[in-house]
């Protein structure tokens, strides 16, 4: 399993901000109570007789382990109310609802903070590492978290007053939040130990201080040419045969390894538009120029209706531009119209424009404008509507497969198949990027139909046909990529030879540039730059570049991402007396930078030795799965 790296993630939520109350999202809450007593009514059942081991299923309570960290289990019921506190936390703050993309990535995140926590921990405990009483109550009371530092209660002529947070620690609702922030410090304040411990030890000499300085400070000027024998040697110079390609195949199997892979089919039910929601627009875009033109201002109706929200917020206004840089019939109409008129509805890709063109000289000219845009609106967008109903009503959210054909057939809507879909990846459709489709079909049961996914242009069903687990596919599968890892080696060994064939002439008295043009390969000149910001971060490149004599050539310089040769230019060697006027300062700047980098490498290396068992997938049934969880508890209860 690959993991992000270890990072110093406080596993506690930031404090809420003291007599704060979440936001409320009354208007749903009170449109689906209905819905939401019903849900909950019969997945209550299901828990009940999951947790008991009546239903005889394996749902999220009878899976008791999230996984294990070093051997450590992760309680799922912990695992989980920390997920669902931090999807409630994020959804207070989101203007949208949460995606199922965006609750697997909480998930994900989430895990990784369980991890990072417990390997903490583990490393606090092997070196004696305490945070004490004393300790966690001197911070909390001298070092108040940032939130509570700018809320209101506690300002003074708008400056923090520490007065009133000593006051409100005293009293009885500060006391509330005391073993949260003692949870929260406790866990700062070993990670700070933790940390001086491993960097105490960190010392640069005045030789390496030396040598780091002069890694940014000297500068040198190139001429390079590249010879890369993906883009130097075309691909139909490069035979390849069968017997080559499964020679390969079976030599490299790492370089095979697939992620899980799932194969899906789906149905579409487009929105598109039509003639009606064309005229719809037309008409509104009439009825807006009439509108001016019977005395409305044009900044006010641009306001209210155009859908090109940059310029409605300014009346309109487009400024000034250059002909061409609008869609051609708007540019068409703006320089041929009269000025200060207002237009009739110009049709455009973007939709119907009212244009007035308040000034114009010879190929400027400045205009407002209000955009229609062409939407399903009406009696078509209900029909539209009314069949996605249909849709969800027959093949939504369907253990069974045959769901998806039913509601097919009923909507009279073709089959397709998406591309294949790596875990981890979306599904993509065309041009389209199908949201949460991805994320579904690895939770997802063989055979199984998805909830309505829903973008701008339509609606869509998927059904997850199968899925291929993470490995080495068969060549069959695979051919074209196998035998493109083939023609790329055999272009580097032919590459190879194209750069002593360069080299050799460069040697023989030509320019790097003259012998590149005869051997049509890139010449550039590049710099001045530094070892540390080279323009091409190459380090066998790089190297050479601050090692050659000036003016000398250097051999083929073989790397992994090409071949190159160099020749230096010029070279400015590193101001020792401006190194010596702030030695001072640089040395605590580079001691910083190095304890940093000692802290990256050391919880890195915690992480990397860590044992992780993730058993996470069977704790987050789908729609379907837990539907079909609950039916069954239900028949179960049925038959006590």
């Amino acid at each position: 399993m690959s993991v992000a790296p270890l990072r110093l993630i406080p596993l506690f939520p930031p404090c809420p901000e003291p007599g704060s109350q979440p936001m409320s999202m009354q208007v749903f809450r009170n449109s689906a109570k209905p819905l939401i007593y019903i849900v909950t009514a019969s997945f209550f059942l299901w828990l009940v007789f999951d947790l008991s081991g009546l239903s005889g299923g394996s749902g999220v309570l009878s899976q008791t382990s999230a996984g294990k960290v070093d051997g450590q289990t992760i309680e799922a019921r912990y695992y989980t109310t920390l997920v669902q506190q931090t999807i409630e936390e994020q959804q207070r703050t989101s203007v949208t609802p949460l995606s199922l993309d965006d609750i697997i990535q909480i998930r994900n995140q989430v895990w990784q903070q369980v991890i990072e926590a417990t390997v903490l921990q583990r490393e606090y405990k092997r070196r004696g590492l305490v945070a004490t009483p004393a300790e966690i109550a001197d911070a909390i009371e001298n070092f108040p978290p940032p939130q509570l530092q700018t809320a209101e209660q506690f300002q003074t002529d708008g400056q923090f007053d520490p007065l009133k947070y000593q006051r409100w620690l005293a009293s009885g609702v500060g006391q509330q939040y005391i073993p949260l922030l003692e949870a929260q410090y406790r866990d700062q304040i070993l990670q700070s130990k933790l940390l001086r411990v491993v960097t105490a030890d960190v010392y640069l000499s005045d030789p390496a201080l030396w040598q780091m300085y002069r890694d940014r400070s000297e500068k040198a000027t190139i001429e390079l040419v590249a010879i890369l024998p993906r883009r130097a040697i075309a691909d139909s110079a490069v035979p390849v045969s069968q017997e080559e390609i499964a020679a390969y195949y079976k030599a490299n199997p790492d370089r095979f390894t697939r992620p899980a892979t799932a194969y899906l089919s789906f149905i579409a039910l487009p929105r598109a538009t039509n003639a009606s929601d064309t005229a719809d627009a037309y008409q509104r875009a009439v009825s807006a120029r009439q509108e001016i033109l019977d005395g409305a201002p044009f900044a006010e109706i641009a306001a209210r209706e155009s859908a090109d929200s940059g310029s409605a917020a300014n009346g309109g206004d487009l400024g000034e531009w250059t002909r061409g840089a609008m869609v051609e019939a708007f540019d068409s109409a703006a320089f041929s119209m009269p000025l200060n008129t207002v237009s009739m509805p110009v049709l455009s890709g973007f939709g119907y424009h009212v244009i007035e063109v308040t000034s114009r000289k010879g190929n400027t000219a400045t205009a407002r404008h209000i955009l229609i845009p062409i939407e399903v609106t009406g009696v078509h967008r209900d029909e539209i509507d009314a069949r996605a109903d249909s849709l969800e009503e027959l093949g939504a959210s369907r253990l069974d497969p045959a769901a998806l054909d039913t509601a097919a057939s009923a909507l009279q809507l073709p089959v397709g198949t998406t591309p294949p879909v790596q875990k981890g990846t979306q599904v993509q459709i065309g041009p389209r990027v199908m949201p949460d489709a991805g994320a579904w079909a690895f939770q997802a049961k063989v055979g199984e139909v998805s909830p309505i996914i829903e973008i701008p242009s339509g609606f869509y069903l998927f059904r997850l046909d199968s899925i291929v687990p993470e490995g080495v596919p068969p060549l069959q599968a695979i051919e074209a990529s196998v035998a493109s890892l083939v023609i790329q080696e055999k272009k580097t060994a032919m590459g190879r030879a194209l750069a002593e064939s360069y080299l050799k002439r460069v040697r023989e008295g030509s320019t790097l540039e003259q012998a590149a043009t005869a051997l049509d390969l890139p010449y550039r000149k590049l710099g001045p730059f530094s070892r540390v910001e080279a323009p091409v971060p190459n380090p066998v490149l790089t190297g050479a570049v601050f090692t050659l004599p000036i003016g000398e050539a250097s051999d083929v310089l073989d790397t992994d991402d090409g071949l190159y040769v160099v020749r230096v230019l010029e070279r400015t060697p590193a101001d020792t007396a401006d190194y010596r006027q702030g030695l001072d300062e640089y040395r605590t700047d580079a001691i910083r930078r190095a304890r940093q980098d000692r802290a990256r490498s050391y919880l890195d290396a915690l992480q990397a030795s860590a044992k992780i068992v993730d058993r996470r997938d069977g704790l987050f049934p789908t729609s379907a799965q837990a539907e079909a969880n609950a039916n069954s508890a239900l028949g179960q209860a049925g038959g006590i």
